[in-house]
């Protein structure tokens, strides 16, 4: 069955929690609060009462001297310990701050799993002209067809101050992460005997035209983000291709270059539930970068707010000397790499829609309050049972300035028992020269299926 939890609401933000989806944008009232109580991203301005939750005071910026965007990350807070660390021997004194799928890592590992818990540090940064966009946003924005389509939005946060979960979906599908970035993935497998598989190694570069500074919303064509894929390893992948566009305004389009027949094809099974091949389909494809397709699966149901521990300012995982096999446990991520903190989080609850279909058929996400980031999910089987957790581990950009809330995710199957580990920085990869980095601008006729074509190589 699936888990009660309680929910604490921020006051100000209660009645919108109840409210039925709407296709109006916020009262110029309630979109006020975003230069008030509010950040410029609808996040609570305000720390907690017990004070375990700092303010936010404009976010993390500091990039250090000679640091150029690809170059290894370091530890943002060097020096600080742990206030104390959460084990499966202590993990009842903490079940309201800890998420279903994380209290199973506990139960299923309890020898070896570990939440070392730090203080918090609000990081999320954003450009002045991104919070003026979500601003505008907030009063212009609405979403049609059923959810599945956002108008009146671009360049922001299309919904700071959400009235329904499929809204709540659209800040993470169009989190602030600069118009142009590219990500080194590296994918493995540790197995439900303990041995640890290399899946794949890719290069991602990801074009976000709903973020083009020089753009408008009268300009915007309604693609969101153009993403390149180039798989090259280990060999039997090696060669293979993906172009995927997503939209604000249509369903996601798919390309595969196929090394056997040296030919781009349609893929439409880049999609939802279908296994993710790069990955060895391990995970689907919609668990990518903590929920990644459209939303015409699922019902989304906004439950709440509450204070939970997740990963933050994960800088100090993909820190050059800690190499994959530092990273990377036979069952879970390296304990002592995994940075813990204290943070609201948004609620959303998907359930299978009528008629459509879905192998997780019940799945709750878990959305950061300050980048809108999902850093965690969890998912239900058709028999109620819990079969599968997702945790993100966010990366501070200060060079963009931003969270990428989801630069590395790690999707555990409790049914089978292997779970998958994704991005994580292969530095011990003499190919490996960078973990991810901001790109100033890239031509969109490379996110064509020509170019797929033209760029084949085997």
């Amino acid at each position: 069955m699936y888990q009660r939890f309680a929910i604490v609401c921020a006051t100000a933000c209660a009645v919108l929690i109840t409210a039925p989806m709407a296709n109006a944008a916020v009262s110029a009232e309630e979109a006020a609060l975003l230069k008030t109580t509010l950040t410029p991203f609808g996040a609570e301005r305000a720390g907690n009462k017990e004070g375990t939750i700092p303010a936010w005071e404009g976010g993390y910026t500091k990039v250090p001297p000679n640091y150029k965007s690809g170059d290894a990350r370091t530890e943002l807070f060097p020096g600080e310990k742990p206030l104390f660390s959460i084990t499966a021997k202590n993990m009842d004194q903490h079940l309201d701050k800890l998420s279903e799928g994380v209290q199973a890592l506990f139960k299923k590992y309890p020898d070896t799993f570990r939440m070392d818990i730090y203080p918090t540090h609000r990081t999320q940064a954003m450009p002045d002209w991104v919070q003026d966009n979500t601003f505008k946003n907030a009063t212009r924005a609405k979403l049609s067809a059923d959810g599945l389509v956002v108008e009146g939005a671009y360049g922001g946060i299309p919904f700071p101050i959400p009235k329904s979960g499929a809204e709540a979906m659209w800040n993470h599908k169009l989190m602030w992460m600069s118009e142009v970035t590219s990500l080194n993935v590296s994918g493995y497998i540790g197995t439900s005997d303990g041995k640890i598989v290399h899946a794949s190694r890719a290069h991602n570069i990801i074009r976000n035209p709903y973020y083009a500074k020089d753009g408008s919303l009268e300009t915007f064509s309604g693609d969101n983000q153009q993403m390149r894929a180039w798989v090259d390893g280990p060999a039997h992948k090696a060669g293979e291709m993906f172009l995927v566009i997503d939209s604000n305004n249509k369903p996601r389009q798919a390309w595969q270059y196929l090394t056997g027949q040296r030919r781009v094809r349609k893929a439409p099974t880049i999609c939802c539930d279908a296994p993710e091949e790069v990955n060895s389909g391990v995970d689907f494809w919609d668990e990518a970068f903590g929920f990644w397709g459209d939303l015409d699966r699922y019902e989304w149901k906004l439950v709440g707010k509450k204070e939970m521990y997740i990963p933050y300012n994960s800088n100090g995982f993909f820190a050059k000397e800690n190499t994959v096999e530092k990273q990377v446990l036979p069952h879970h991520l390296n304990p002592d790499l995994v940075r813990w903190e204290l943070h609201r989080v948004w609620v959303v609850d998907a359930t299978l829609a009528p008629g459509k279909r879905h192998v997780v058929p019940k799945r709750r996400f878990y959305l950061d309050e300050d980048t809108w980031g999902a850093v965690m999910s969890v998912g239900w089987d058709a028999q109620g049972t819990l079969w599968r957790t997702e945790i993100t581990q966010p990366l501070v950009v200060p060079e963009g300035p931003f969270i990428y809330a989801t630069a590395q995710w790690s999707v555990y199957d409790f049914l089978a028992g292997n779970y998958l580990a994704s991005c994580v920085t292969d530095w011990g990869d003499p190919n490996y020269t960078y973990h991810f980095k901001v790109i100033d601008r890239i031509s969109p006729m490379e996110f064509t299926p020509g170019a797929l074509a033209g760029q084949g190589i085997r």
